[in-house]
């Protein structure tokens, strides 16, 4: 029999319909089975830089706010030890490695996505960078032994030659070391610059004021003049360059102590770089580092626990009791200046320094309470103002005293060390939990005061004790390490900038990336 025409349409119709109908059966099954597969950690690398742009781009606002700090960062802020080793080479780990695929410590949220790119388009770069790898740690693994051999050497003064200096002295723990090291990092060592990200957050910084020294080195390193390589597979580390001051002005909006902006910024970054890239999966992040000279910069790394827990962290807040580790992190010089040229250095000879001890500032934190409560113009040999009175020079004062005192403020770091380094004034350092600067190489304790807060009431009685025969010692010995803390520009040999690429240089030293992928 002949179809009429209603036949006809019904069929079609019927036709049209199951077509609409069995994909979505199939979709519902497919949730039903694997729910995962509809959520955010299927992203796209691609949608993965889309949504970072859109962080970069003072966006806060974004749909991905429902992103929560892993567990494993609960326990972050609990001491650590606080003892640096000092040319110890040795098989340092940082913690066994995790099984694989589970190696970024980024959400769970973004974690799949980001071990698809590991078993697949980067494992075949990841797998042809081993023989070079294998290269490059042979180059180190020449280093360390004849960095040891010059360590034996007890020398007060290095054996090396060099045309520009040759540390010597009691400023230095081990000069010979010191110097081996210094000149078996300018041979060998290469940073890589991750070139992803937005200015102003990443690629730039503040080069003025209380944070410059963040500033200032991200923008030598993008000079790429002085140990850059464009070439990440001769890299020995991989600097993260995004600023926490610059992302504290443009992610963060004043007095609401919301920080999921900085947040995002950080997990979305090692998201991306994780993506394209295969160096972070490969080391767990040890073998990359930022830098920070902001309050919030050790903060801000918790929100990845391998950036915390594993990677290098350069920061003015070296504070131990905050989760400092100065075995894998490095502490960054705190220096203020208001331009571009460096202020004199130097002060009057040491016979006519009148004034025992010196400071003013203001009330900021505990321990600058305490010494106002206890010396505050009570004494004239210990100088203490929370404002210098009118017409008294503040830069004078450091430089007509001989101890120059250098509390903590709200955190532990405090530019008046280098003021006082800059004016020949021996610095006082208060403080409780506190790494100074460049630790590994230089011995504090020869031309510094360290005072434990519990103290603060004995200061006077401290320093009287030291004779006068120590003390032209020690502020010969500030005279001598002035030059591992100015800020050339353009950078001159064993200066601040030197020295922080020295501090990195030797943690890289203390870990071998073969060892972290058995």
């Amino acid at each position: 029999m002949r179809p009429t025409r209603k036949t006809k349409v019904f069929s079609v119709s019927s036709i049209l319909v199951g077509l609409l109908v069995i994909p979505l059966v199939v979709l519902l099954v497919i949730f039903l089975i694997q729910p995962t597969a509809f959520s955010s950690s299927s992203l796209s690398s691609s949608s993965s830089e889309t949504t970072w742009n859109r962080v970069a781009s003072n966006d806060t606002s974004n749909s991905r706010s429902n992103y929560s700090v892993p567990s494993s960062t609960e326990e972050i802020w609990q001491p650590q030890p606080s003892q640096a080793p000092v040319f110890t080479f040795s098989n340092n780990q940082r913690g066994a490695p995790a099984p694989a695929p589970q190696i970024l410590g980024v959400d769970d949220e973004v974690q799949g996505t980001i071990t698809q790119q590991v078993e697949g388009p980067n494992k075949t770069l990841f797998m042809s960078s081993s023989s070079q790898l294998e290269k490059l740690e042979a180059s180190l693994g020449r280093a360390r032994p004849s960095i040891r051999e010059a360590a034996k050497v007890r020398n007060k003064t290095s054996t090396h030659q060099d045309p520009d200096y040759v540390p010597r002295g009691p400023v230095y723990r081990t000069p010979n070391a010191f110097h081996r090291s210094y000149l078996e990092m300018e041979k060998l060592f290469k940073i890589y610059v991750y070139e992803e990200g937005e200015v102003p957050i990443f690629h730039d910084g503040p080069c003025f004021h209380m944070y410059l020294t963040e500033g200032r080195f991200i923008h030598e390193m993008e000079k790429g003049k002085l140990y850059r390589t464009t070439d990440p597979n001769q890299a020995l580390v991989y600097f993260l360059p995004f600023s926490v001051v610059r992302m504290v002005q443009f992610l963060y909006l004043p007095d609401t102590y919301d920080r999921n902006g900085l947040k995002l910024a950080i997990i979305d970054y090692i998201n991306l770089i994780a993506h394209k890239h295969p160096f972070w999966n490969r080391s767990l992040g040890a073998d990359h580092f930022m830098l920070s000279c902001h309050d919030w910069g050790p903060f801000t790394t918790t929100f990845v626990p391998h950036l915390f827990h594993k990677s290098i962290r350069v920061l003015c807040n070296a504070n131990t009791s905050e989760g400092f580790n100065p075995s894998k992190d490095a502490s960054l010089p705190e220096i203020k200046l208001l331009t571009s040229k460096l202020p004199r250095l130097g002060g009057h000879p040491p016979s006519t320094r009148s004034t025992l001890a010196f400071f003013a500032g203001g009330l900021h934190g505990h321990i600058r309470y305490l010494l106002l409560n206890e010396w505050k113009g009570k004494d004239q040999d210990v100088q203490v103002y929370e404002k210098v009175p009118q017409g008294v020079s503040y830069e004078e004062m450091m430089k007509s005293s001989k101890f120059c005192l250098c509390p903590s403020g709200y955190e532990v770091a405090s530019p008046r060390v280098v003021e006082a380094i800059y004016a020949e004034c021996v610095p006082v350092l208060i403080s409780d939990g506190y790494i100074p600067p460049f630790s590994d190489v230089l011995d504090w304790k020869s031309f510094s005061v360290q005072v434990p807060v519990k103290n603060i009431s004995d200061i006077k009685n401290i320093l009287m004790s030291i004779s006068n025969r120590q003390y032209l010692k020690m502020q010969r010995r500030v005279k001598q390490v002035q030059r591992h803390f100015l800020m050339n520009g353009p950078p001159k040999r064993y200066d601040v900038f030197h020295m922080i690429v020295h501090s990195v240089w030797l943690r890289r030293l203390n870990i071998r990336i073969q060892d972290l992928l058995t």
